[in-house]
């Protein structure tokens, strides 16, 4: 069964960086790609970045475009988010999540089989 634990989320100010982290245990090798989500408090679940795991292809939201970087490491079986420049509106519980589907539309959640339990970012103005 596959488990994705997120770290590295906290209490920082506008303009300051995070780096989340997310480790994957139980994985197959059938990784379609892994993302990244957010959700802040009355507000729907959100895109924010993916990357297809074999090809290494980066997507972003376009409010993280160039603030944001999504990378991997295969042999910690690891992915990862530098978010810098960070906005109050970054504001919301990140939760990284694992796709099987070869060729799924990439920044729809539904698309993604397994969930992490997230990790809370407050950005304080």
């Amino acid at each position: 069964q596959v488990q994705l634990v997120e770290s590295g989320g906290g209490l920082v100010q506008a303009g300051g960086s995070l780096r989340l982290s997310c480790a994957a245990s139980g994985r197959t090798f059938s990784t379609y790609a892994m993302g990244w989500f957010r959700q802040a408090p009355g507000k729907e679940r959100e895109f924010v970045a993916a990357i297809r795991w074999s090809a290494g292809n980066t997507y972003y939201h376009d409010s993280v475009k160039d603030r944001f970087t999504i990378a991997r490491d295969n042999a910690k079986n690891t992915l990862y988010l530098q978010m810098n420049s960070l906005k109050p509106e970054d504001t919301a519980i990140y939760y990284c999540a694992e796709s099987l589907k070869i060729g799924a539309t990439i920044y729809l959640g539904k698309n993604y089989e397994y969930w992490g339990q997230g990790t809370q970012v407050t950005v304080s103005s």
